[in-house]
């Protein structure tokens, strides 16, 4: 008799590793909704958790053509995480960490004590598009 390694352990701790990423984000993104008046509930629904975050970021709902173009959608990505992220008055690197991280900035932004403030530039302190 031979002895033979067995590696089926491997693909579960894989996908076990692949549920708590989702489980994460899922979370964070969850919290974020929360904060911004939305349902929480609607970040696990597919299509209408990128409505919702399309909301937040104040984009318009036609975006969700561009999320479905490729090479496209990775700059709308950025875009609407860039938005997000200075709707709760974060700078334009942590929304870029949104787009590229989602596993550690939505956590960091859903958990964090960031308000939401739409409109409100954080540079300048006024409602976009007033005169400084």
């Amino acid at each position: 008799m031979t002895a033979q390694s067995s590696n089926e352990g491997g693909p579960v701790i894989f996908l076990l590793i692949e549920l708590l990423i989702l489980a994460v984000v899922v979370a964070g993104l969850w919290k974020v909704f929360v904060k911004a008046g939305q349902p929480g509930w609607a970040a696990v629904v597919p299509i209408y958790n990128l409505i919702v975050l399309l909301n937040i970021a104040r984009k318009p709902l036609w975006w969700i053509v561009l999320c479905v173009i490729p090479f496209v959608n990775l700059i709308a990505a950025i875009l609407i995480s860039i938005a997000v992220a200075r709707n709760f008055g974060k700078s334009v690197a942590f929304g870029v960490g949104l787009a590229l991280l989602p596993f550690v900035f939505y956590p960091m932004l859903g958990f964090s004590d960031a308000i939401y403030q739409p409109g409100v530039d954080d540079r300048q302190g006024f409602p976009v598009g007033v005169p400084s």
